[in-house]
């Protein structure tokens, strides 16, 4: 059998016990061991009914008892445990608890571990002691006096206070004790009496949490007859604390009613909307349940076992193992929000997102640099849980702020703020979660049909001088920071380069100059593949994009862009620069500049020069490689299947050079390589549908073909091509 000391213990199953001493020779309960006593409780709480010998016995024992000086600590959490297991047969027993409680409240309070026993004695009691007795407000009033001159008052003993009262209501209801219940509820929720005896704020609230999931169960399981004003009240009791504990948190401690409010309220349902009770929810995710900032400054200082200790006990903890609940309890408050509600809600969690990434960055750095990767390991898994906290709260600010469908309560300023706080966690981001999806796809809706919020998302992008600026961190030897090795801030700049794209066709050309080109060629020679691949997708929207605006403005900077560009890509392959990304943006390049034009000259002239020296270096490592050329993956190869590619693809003023430039990296190469590019250019162009141009390659290819078999000996200028 489950008793109700073991259910508030949390124990699935409850230590042997000694089997109890019998009714009818039972020795004075002083001679009884703390074991002995919680045997006889439970077979006084099972048995259905006593001889009156018997209770006679045990109560004139207990009184005796209650004469004597102070036992020892456990002894009467035990005894409260059996007065209560007592009164479940006598009434007799109410004065005697009570009287209990009144001389050795500070003994029980002293014997933390105790507490089960001594409320579950509290718990029985209340469960046959008339509403309207003098005894049931006074019984109640020790469950919320208990902790108030101790230090025990802990979030695991809020979790046994709700454990209590859900029990405890539940059972008024099933037994159909409306009267009951109805007193119960005025019980906690006379403000002015809690404060006139001074309950505990946190028992007070665990309670109405309590009794608000057992009314709600209740209602459903019993078909009770909710009074919502019962139900009403107690919802405004715990807005009244969550407002009190929002104005104390500065300078207060108030930080476990923080706690319990939030815990409390994820185990017993949704309730109504009230605004304190919404600001105390992320008071407590971002400051009890994520309190990054505050863990990371300690691990800084302290590095050492402590250190991680202090994150193990934190996970391990009950409220971070509920942050899921509590952040679904958030949202559910937050759509049913006013607009100054959601706008805190909002401005928090983007400063919040903010303050992470200033925090992680030298977290990351400093543990990376002391090679304390346990210690780093445990700070990201809490980091990432948060994450999926602003991930979750943010995916509701989208479908409250940013539908798609005009009406009111629309906020589309919110989506920059909101992107700028998914640049902020990029880091965190580990798998594809369909809530950020979506939350990122309605704000890039929102703003890339808009200049103005375009305008400000790339105002918010990290400059040039703030990426390669050195890192403000005092735990930082300042010599060891490299912008490359900032993977957090890295992180950030690659969700940025991902997001331009989407409205590149918005952004002047002098904003995008100022802006986004440094950045983008600074992360083009990234070691990272991902990184430097969405810079070359930056430049190849660019290139690609159009402005009526600005338009001759617009095609001086992609002018000017395109030297730059092929010089930084074409020096780092291969090696840094994918040459997908090369080749994409070489492809823009030629396509989107104007007939003619120098940078598409000069982008062929260097293409032509690395696919000789490339072709080189491959001939000098491998002699034989002409002879396995279409199999071949050497990046010569990928060259110069790129400069085939723009045959078909330059304009009519570059195809002369670029023919004559082909004719000459042929001719250079040894006979095997020559008869390799030339059965490559045949099928190229056999296959190409260009019927303009075919014509000028057929005959172009010929002549090439009739050049390269000349001997060596007697060597024919190709000037001529």
């Amino acid at each position: 059998m489950s008793f109700l000391q073991d259910y508030l213990r949390g124990a699935s199953s409850s230590a042997p016990l000694p089997p109890p001493p019998p009714l009818t020779s039972l020795p004075p309960l002083s001679s009884l061991s703390p074991p002995l006593l919680s045997s006889l409780s439970s077979h006084l709480i099972s048995s259905p009914s006593l001889p009156s010998s018997s209770l006679s016995f045990l109560l004139s024992s207990a009184s005796s008892l209650l004469s004597l000086p102070p036992p020892p600590p456990p002894f009467p959490s035990h005894l409260s445990l059996l007065l209560g297991s007592i009164s479940l047969h006598s009434s007799s027993a109410y004065p005697l608890l009570i009287s209990l409680f009144q001389k050795h409240l500070s003994l029980i309070a002293s014997a933390p571990s105790f507490l089960p026993e001594a409320l579950a004695g509290l718990g029985y009691a209340l469960l046959r002691v008339p509403p309207r007795s003098h005894y049931f407000s006074q019984i109640v009033s020790f469950l919320f006096t208990v902790w108030r001159d101790s230090g025990i008052a802990s979030l695991e003993n809020g979790v046994m206070v709700f454990k209590l009262v859900d029990w405890l209501v539940s059972s008024f209801i099933g037994s159909g004790y409306v009267e009951k219940v109805s007193a119960f509820c005025y019980e906690i929720t006379n403000l002015e009496k809690c404060g006139e005896k001074r309950y505990a704020e946190f028992a007070v609230v665990m309670a109405c949490c309590g009794t608000l999931r057992a009314l709600k169960v209740g209602s459903s399981r019993y078909k009770f007859e909710l009074n919502p004003e019962m139900k009403e009240s107690v919802e405004i009791a715990i807005g009244v604390f969550a407002e009190k504990a929002i104005l104390g948190y500065e300078k207060d401690d108030v930080s476990l009613l923080i706690k319990c409010i939030a815990l409390g309220l994820a185990r017993c349902g949704q309730i109504g909307f009230n605004p304190n009770i919404v600001k105390s929810l992320c008071i407590a995710l971002t400051n009890e349940v994520f309190p990054l900032k505050s863990l990371i400054q300690s691990s800084l200082q302290n590095s050492n076992g402590d250190a991680l200790t202090k994150l193990k006990e934190h996970m391990e903890g009950m409220l971070f193992k509920e942050a899921g609940a509590v952040t679904g309890v958030l949202c559910n408050q937050y759509s049913v929000s006013d607009d100054p509600t959601k706008e805190f809600v909002e401005s928090l969690m983007w400063d919040y997102s903010h303050e992470l990434y200033s925090s992680l960055r030298s977290a990351i750095l400093v543990h990376k640099g002391k090679s304390n990767n346990l210690l780093l390991s445990e700070l990201e898994r809490i980091a990432e849980a948060a994450f999926l906290m602003v991930v979750v709260i943010a995916n509701e600010v989208s479908k409250s702020r940013l539908n798609p469908r005009p009406g009111v309560g629309d906020k589309p300023p919110v989506s920059v703020r909101m992107l700028v706080a998914f640049s902020c966690v990029e880091y965190l981001r580990r798998v594809r979660l369909p809530e950020y999806t979506d939350a990122v796809r309605r704000a890039v809706l929102t703003i890339q049909d808009d200049v103005a919020l375009s305008s400000d998302f790339l105002d918010s992008m990290p400059s040039y001088y703030e990426l390669t600026g050195k890192l403000d961190c005092e735990d930082m030897v300042e010599d060891l920071y490299h912008w490359s090795k900032d993977d957090v801030q890295t992180a950030r700049v690659l969700f940025y380069l991902r997001v331009i794209p989407t409205f590149v066709s918005l952004i002047p050309s002098s904003l995008f100059a100022m802006k986004v080109a440094s950045t983008m060629f600074l992360y083009m020679q990234y070691p990272n593949e991902k990184v430097a691949r969405a810079s070359h997708s930056v430049l190849v929207s660019f290139m690609s994009s159009s402005n009526q605006k600005d338009d001759e403005e617009r095609l001086s900077l992609k002018e000017q862009l395109a030297f730059y560009y092929v010089q930084r890509a074409v020096e780092a392959y291969p090696g840094v620069t994918p040459f997908e990304g090369l080749a994409s943006g070489v492809v823009a390049l030629v396509r989107n500049l104007p007939a003619g034009s120098p940078g598409t000259f000069y982008c062929t002239y260097s293409l032509i020069s690395k696919a000789k020296s490339l072709s080189d270096e491959a001939t000098a490592r491998s002699p034989n490689m002409w002879k396995f050329w279409e199999e071949s993956s050497e990046p010569c190869k990928k060259v110069v299947d790129l400069l085939l590619r723009l045959l078909s693809l330059v304009d009519i003023q570059v195809l002369p050079y670029l023919l004559r430039e082909v004719a000459g990296l042929v001719s250079q190469l040894p006979k095997d390589g020559q008869d390799a590019l030339l059965g490559e250019m045949y099928v190229y162009v056999a296959e190409s549908d260009d019927v303009t141009r075919k014509p000028v390659l057929v005959s172009w290819l010929q002549s090439l073909s009739y050049l390269s078999s000349q001997t060596v000996s007697n060597p024919v200028a190709i000037s001529c091509l």
